[in-house]
């Protein structure tokens, strides 16, 4: 188990170098979410675990929280690097599908999507979902590539001999969606990222 751990540290490592050489420093823009989030605190919510860069800053800044993705094999890759820093106890890893979610209503303070919703095929299924498990008063941040960070991830893709396949939504298609539900939208742009905050109304619209 130890050299698991261990290999997948060092592909993690190799991951991050390989994005750097493009310009993109992928723990400086996951802080940066982070920071620009708010006050984090109360029940939380990860959709898209992924290889787990966004939710190694959750637990490094000690948070219990839970984080989800239809992929077991990706959660896999996310734990092992968390048991490398042995922050692992810190992390709910559950593998659902987003737009069906088994959480209830209200089930959260604040839900974080961080590089989710370009893969998305019905995004607006999974923010429905989303809107329903975070509680009056609560937040979604969310956060995607912009078009800098896309072409970093085109040619990081293409040198591996892939092809980075996007579903063609993004944020702007978010936030007018979320503005509909009646949340209140903030947009903020850093090098490579965008990101939405969106608060929910304290109160239920009746």
């Amino acid at each position: 188990m130890e050299n698991e751990i261990l290999g997948n540290h060092k592909r993690y490592l190799e991951r991050k170098k390989l994005y750097q050489n493009y310009g993109f420093d992928i723990d400086k823009e996951r802080r940066s979410i982070f920071d620009k989030a708010g006050p984090v605190s109360g029940r939380i919510l990860e959709v898209g675990t992924g290889k787990g860069h966004f939710t190694f800053v959750l637990a490094g800044e000690g948070h219990r929280f839970t984080s989800i993705d239809v992929s077991e094999e990706e959660q896999k890759i996310a734990r092992l690097n968390l048991q490398y820093f042995h922050l692992e106890d810190l992390v709910d890893f559950r593998v659902e599908n987003a737009e069906r979610l088994s959480f209830k209503d209200r089930s959260f303070n604040i839900v974080f999507s961080v590089n989710t919703i370009h893969h998305l095929k019905n995004p607006f299924r999974v923010m429905d979902e989303i809107n329903r498990v975070v509680d009056f008063g609560g937040r979604i941040i969310l956060a995607d590539f912009n078009k800098a960070g896309f072409e970093v991830l085109d040619r990081l893709h293409a040198a591996e001999g892939n092809l980075h396949d996007v579903s063609g939504f993004n944020l702007r298609d978010m936030s007018g969606f979320l503005s509909g539900k009646g949340f209140k939208i903030e947009v903020i742009e850093s090098g490579f990222q965008e990101m939405l905050i969106a608060d929910k109304p304290g109160v239920q619209k009746l």
